[in-house]
Formats: C-alpha cells, sequence, structure tokens
C-alpha cells in the first residue's frame, strides 16, 4: 500500500489517498460457500507471502470470527446501514493499513439489503468501496442457464462490480464444460472451481453457522480447502484483479492525546463473543483500556475495572455452567450494585436477568440485577436492523436521541425495557427495549457505536466518573 497525506489546517483533517488490493467475495444467494471459499483465500495468501486483512459485509459476527481463525487478528465489518460511505472508506482504510491485501466477504445475495432495497447489499458495498467483486457460485442442475443468471446479476446494476466467478462444489468436468460458456455468454472471467468436500463442511445452529472455536478440526477444515483452491483456482489472477482496485480517498480527524485510559472489563469467552471490533475502537479512542475476562471461567471481575461492556453470544448454552459459577455472579451483582456502568447487548442481557433457560428448557438462576427471565421461542424473534430513539434521559443516551443497531435472537424475555423504541428501516414495525437501571443500560440490541460516536464517549465518561468517585 502507497499512502498520501495532506493535512487540512482548517478543519484540522487528513485528506489520505491510499492504495489497498481488494476485492469482494459476493454470491447470488446464502449458502453458495462464501465463508469458506473467504477463510481458504486468506489462508493461500498467508502461504503466498502475502500479509492479508478481512472484512465482513453487514453485521454478522460470526463470519469475522472464521477471519479472525486464520489471520490471528480481527476482521472488521463494513456496514452502509450503520455508516455512511466516507465512513466505511475510512474504516476499510485504517483496517488494512500495513496489509498487502483486503478481502472483503459478502452478505446474502449480491443486490439484498434493507428492506428489499440495495442499501448496505454487497453491490452497496462495492460501489462505496470501488472493490471489484467475484462471485462464488454453486452450479447444480443447471449450464446454460447460470450463465443467464450471472449476465443478469452483471447487468442488473450499472457498474456491478463484477469481474469474476468461482465456481462452487463443481466437479473438474463440470467445470470444463461451464467455464468456456460462463466467459463466452458473460464476459466474465472464470478464475477456478473448488470439489465438493464433504469433510470441510462447517456445521450450523440457531443462529447460523456455529462458532469458529468451537470447531476442533477447523485448521485442517480450512488448510484443506487452501491446498485445493491453490490447485483449482487461479490465485495470482486473483491478487492481479485485486491489484487493479483504484485508490480510496477519505479524511480523517487528526487525534490529540487524551486522558489516562479507563480499565473497562468486556466479558470474552465462548458464551460471550459477540463483539464489533468497530465498537471496541470506538470504546478505546474514547479513553477505555479493554479488560478482557470470562464469566464462564474466572471468578472475580478484573482488578480495577470501572465499566462493564457484556456483548452477545450463547450464554443460554452454558446457563448451567454461568449459574453455578457463583462468585463471578456476585462479583458482577456488587460492582453494578455500587453504581459501575454497563452496557449489556443480546447474551449480556439475558445473563443479568435473574434467571435464564438452557437449550433444554430448564432455567437457571443468572445475576438477578434485572427482574426478568430467559426463554426459549420457537422461531426467531425480533430481528433485523433498526434505529433506536431514547424516550427517557439516560447517562449514554437523551431523550430523543438515536443509535442504530440489529437483533437477532431465538431467546426472549419476560420484560424487555421500554427506554428506547426500536423501529425498522423503511417500515412502520417498531417496538418498545432496553432497561435502564443504576449504570446499566441493557437490551436485546446489538448497538453500532459508529452510528453515534457520543454514546461510546458518555459511557467512557460515565467509567471515569465511576472511578473518581471512588477514590
Amino acid at each position: 500500500y502507497n499512502d498520501e497525506v495532506k493535512m487540512s489546517k482548517e478543519a484540522e483533517r487528513m485528506v489520505v489517498t491510499r492504495h489497498i488490493p481488494r476485492l469482494i467475495l459476493a454470491a447470488p444467494a446464502s449458502g453458495q460457500g462464501k465463508t469458506a471459499l473467504t477463510c481458504a483465500l486468506l489462508q493461500a495468501a498467508l502461504w503466498a507471502g502475502q500479509n492479508p486483512c478481512a472484512f465482513k459485509c453487514g453485521p454478522d459476527y460470526i463470519d469475522p470470527m472464521f477471519h479472525r481463525s486464520v489471520l490471528d487478528i480481527p476482521s472488521r465489518n463494513l456496514d452502509l446501514y450503520f455508516s455512511q460511505p466516507q465512513a466505511v472508506c475510512q474504516m476499510l482504510c485504517t483496517g488494512a493499513k500495513g496489509h498487502s491485501l483486503a478481502v472483503l466477504e459478502g452478505v446474502m445475495g449480491f443486490y439484498d439489503g434493507v428492506g428489499g432495497s440495495d442499501q448496505a447489499s454487497s453491490w452497496h458495498l462495492a460501489q462505496a468501496t470501488q472493490t471489484p467483486v467475484v462471485l462464488t457460485v454453486v452450479p447444480k442442475g443447471t449450464a446454460l442457464t447460470l450463465a443467464a443468471v450471472l449476465k443478469g446479476l452483471k447487468e442488473f446494476r450499472s457498474p456491478s462490480q463484477i469481474s469474476g466467478v468461482i465456481l462452487n462444489q463443481c466437479s473438474v468436468k463440470l467445470f470444463d464444460l461451464l467455464e468456456p460458456l460462463i466467459r463466452r455468454e458473460t464476459g466474465l472471467k472464470v478464475y477456478g472451481y473448488l470439489p465438493n468436500l464433504p469433510d470441510c463442511s462447517i456445521p450450523s445452529r440457531h443462529l447460523g453457522l456455529v462458532t469458529a472455536q468451537e470447531i476442533d478440526d477447523l485448521r485442517r477444515k480450512i488448510e484443506k480447502l487452501a491446498r485445493q483452491i491453490e490447485a483449482s483456482v487461479d490465485l495470482a489472477g486473483l491478487w492481479a484483479l485485486a491489484d487493479q482496485a483504484p485508490d480510496l480517498v477519505y479524511q480523517e480527524k487528526a487525534t490529540a492525546a487524551g486522558e489516562r485510559p479507563i480499565p473497562v472489563g468486556v466479558a470474552r469467552d465462548r458464551a460471550f463473543c459477540f463483539y464489533y471490533e468497530e465498537n471496541l475502537d470506538q470504546l478505546r479512542r474514547a479513553g477505555a483500556q479493554l479488560v478482557p475476562f470470562s464469566p464462564l471461567e474466572d471468578q472475580n471481575l478484573p482488578e480495577g475495572v470501572c465499566g462493564l461492556y457484556l456483548g452477545g453470544g450463547y450464554p443460554e448454552l452454558y446457563a448451567q455452567q454461568l449459574s453455578q459459577n457463583t462468585r463471578m455472579l456476585e462479583s458482577i451483582r456488587h460492582a453494578i450494585q455500587s453504581g459501575m456502568p454497563v452496557l449489556a447487548e443480546c447474551g449480556g442481557f439475558l445473563y443479568l436477568q435473574r434467571a435464564l433457560q438452557d437449550s433444554q428448557g430448564q432455567p437457571w438462576p443468572v445475576a438477578g440485577i434485572l427482574s426478568g427471565a430467559g426463554f426459549r421461542r420457537d422461531k426467531l424473534g425480533r430481528f433485523g436492523y433498526i434505529e433506536l430513539t431514547a424516550k427517557e434521559d439516560s447517562p449514554y443516551l437523551p431523550r430523543g436521541e438515536t443509535i442504530r443497531g440489529h437483533e437477532f435472537h431465538y431467546w426472549d424475555c419476560t420484560e424487555n425495557g421500554s427506554v428506547c423504541y426500536a423501529r425498522k428501516p423503511a417500515s412502520d414495525v417498531g417496538w418498545d427495549c432496553m432497561v435502564q437501571e443504576k449504570g446499566c443500560f441493557a437490551g436485546f440490541p446489538h448497538l453500532y457505536f459508529q452510528s453515534n460516536p457520543a454514546f461510546p464517549a458518555r459511557f467512557v465518561a460515565e467509567c471515569r466518573r465511576f472511578e473518581e468517585e471512588a477514590i
């Protein structure tokens, strides 16, 4: 990458021009193998001496965990419902700094976005970041019709940014038939194929794929996939395509030295693992020193923390273990009752209730800070993008102010709160949510801090106030 930096003194902003070799792996629909192929490409890039990084289009938490399992560095979300195009370009440039390649994994079908539109779709991200696209498709049961589908995808929007195709779960015999056909009918380059490898499949559960840390032989699966694409995919052609991506230009606000960092505990283990890396970045910029801890394994909160961030995950799968770790529960109760600021999202919200059902329907006592009980529903509950508007004042979100996020959960709660009103975009559908109790701001919504940067700044300020009052 190469940087050209200019400083505007009037606005105290740096205008940065950066060359980032990059491509988007997208698909006509979900279930085409985007995540497995992305991980295999990242591994192959590492073996080829590249220094890759990864990003995910949309609000998904689980796919970035798979990226991280390959690279051992965070993968970030790029979401055009949560953020404006300029901010997304800045996050891409910042996250890719120092890396020789950025691989962006798409979401759902290529044009599928918010409320039936193309907003926040893979195509929207490709347009906003001027990134070339390679589609992965499973050609089962189709031949010339596949060319028609691909041509339709290529011409549906102009420019589509679609440059090529990789055929997934495709035999070499079928590839030899389809490759010249697709090239002739669509003008798209077919970069190769990946045969069906059943022993490399990734299992799913109620929120999608299982998390990366739950698959014992994940490394073997990814390496086998990577060895295969080394043999059957034109990797040199993909790297050349990525290098053709145009330079990105964005404005970056100059930052000044801040106050001493304030320690904030972040629950991170098998039960609590859904975090946007960009949220953690926002907390760090606001002055937080993030201190990980495990509600499953640790006996007490980390010494000296002045705030807690309890993210989402799968606490329902570990309800018994969480319940039986009574020392941690007591430590958290004591901290919150003393006024420590707490943000709790989805799984973290369930953990703070008086009881939580496990996957067999057995209720277990948990923190008891909040008066509700978490229980399983038979189907997916409230889900999708939302914009929260505060109905009451809180230290973090004053009345009338908004912040964006999303919900996606099969568990529900008897008391979901009414501090905010959540509305789905381009819709009249909405519901009350969020509980505010002492310094605790909790609910099912996964919040995206960059949609309201004042929110994390206020939270860290409250943590600092808590520390000062405790001295």
